[in-house]
C-alpha cells in the first residue's frame, strides 16, 4: 500500500516583467514592515530601551546648556542653546543608530538571523525593516529634545516648513548612519563586541564636529577635519534650516553636500550590508 503526501504548493515566485518586479516590490514592503512592526513591539514590551535612550540625549541637553553654556562664545547674534539643540539631535540620532548594531548582533547570537534566512522572505527585509524602526524611534526621540528644548530656551526661526524639513533630514542621516550600523552588527556577531563597536566610531566624530563648538576653535589639523565631514555638514545644514541666514558658518550648501553624503553612505552600505547578511551564519 502506497502512501501518498500531499503538500501545500509554495506560491509561484514573480516573473521578470513589470507586473512581476512589482509584485516582488510590493512583497519586499510589506516584508520589511512586518519587520519593522516586530522590533518597534520589542519598545513596546521593554519600554526600558525606549526610557534608557531618551534620558542620555536630554543629559547632554542640560549639561551643555547650563554647565559649558556660558563658557563657549558662538559667532553671531543667537544664544547658545539654539546653536546647540540641532548638533543635540544629530548626536541623538547618531547614538540611535548604534542601537541597529546591537540589535542585530543580537538576533545573530540567538539563531534570529538564521530563522529569518529560511522564510521566504525578501533578504533585504530584515536590515530594512530593523533601520526603519530605528528610525522611528528616532523620531520621538528627536521630538522629545525638541520639546526639552524650548522648555529651556530653544526656538525655530526660519519658518515651519524649513523646521519640518530640519527634522526629516536629520532623521534621515540618522537612518544612513543605520546602515552602517548594521553593517558592523553583522560582522561583529557578538552583542557585547556590537555594543562596543557600534558607539566607538561613532563618539569622536561627533565630538570632532560643530555640534558644541564653532569648528574655528579647534586646532589647524582637526578642524581640516571636522569642517567637510559628514556630520559637521549635516549639523550645519540643519542649523541652516532652524536659524536660517543667522546661522553661524551654515548655508544652503551644508544642505545639498548633507545630501549627497546620505546618498553615497547608503549606495556603499545598504548592498554591502544584504551581502553580509546572506553569507552570516
Amino acid at each position: 500500500m502506497t502512501t501518498v503526501l500531499k503538500t501545500e504548493a509554495s506560491p509561484p515566485r514573480p516573473g521578470t516583467d513589470l507586473a512581476g518586479r512589482l509584485q516582488r516590490f510590493s512583497w519586499n514592503f510589506t516584508d520589511t514592515f512586518v519587520v519593522a512592526r516586530r522590533n518597534l513591539i520589542r519598545y513596546v514590551r521593554l519600554p526600558q530601551l525606549l526610557v534608557f535612550s531618551t534620558i542620555q540625549p536630554i543629559m547632554f541637553v542640560l549639561l551643555f546648556a547650563y554647565v559649558f553654556g556660558g563658557a563657549i562664545t558662538v559667532p553671531g547674534n543667537i544664544d547658545y542653546i539654539n546653536y546647540l539643540i540641532p548638533g543635540i539631535m544629530i548626536q541623538t540620532v547618531l547614538f540611535g543608530a548604534s542601537q541597529t548594531t546591537v540589535g542585530l548582533a543580537e538576533d545573530l547570537s540567538q539563531g534570529m538571523i538564521d530563522r529569518f534566512r529560511s522564510l521566504p522572505m525578501a533578504r533585504s527585509a530584515v536590515l530594512a525593516g530593523r533601520t526603519l524602526a530605528d528610525s522611528i524611534r528616532n523620531v520621538f526621540v528627536v521630538l522629545l529634545m525638541v520639546g526639552v528644548g524650548y522648555l529651556i530656551g530653544f526656538s525655530f526661526q526660519n519658518g515651519l516648513p524649513a523646521a519640518i524639513a530640519a527634522i526629516l533630514i536629520v532623521v534621515a542621516f540618522g537612518h544612513a548612519f543605520s546602515w552602517i550600523s548594521a553593517f558592523l552588527g553583522l560582522i561583529t556577531k557578538d552583542p557585547e563586541a556590537a555594543q562596543v563597536a557600534g558607539f566607538v566610531w561613532i563618539f569622536p566624530l561627533v565630538f570632532a564636529s560643530s555640534a558644541f563648538v564653532p569648528v574655528e576653535t579647534m586646532p589647524d589639523w582637526l578642524q581640516a577635519f571636522a569642517e567637510v565631514q559628514p556630520i559637521s555638514r549635516t549639523i550645519n545644514a540643519a542649523r541652516y534650516l532652524t536659524l536660517g541666514d543667522a546661522a553661524p558658518g551654515a548655508s544652503m550648501t551644508d544642505v545639498w553636500l548633507t545630501l549627497v553624503w546620505m546618498a553615497g553612505i547608503m549606495a556603499v552600505f545598504v548592498p554591502l550590508s544584504i551581502w553580509q547578511y546572506r553569507r552570516s551564519t
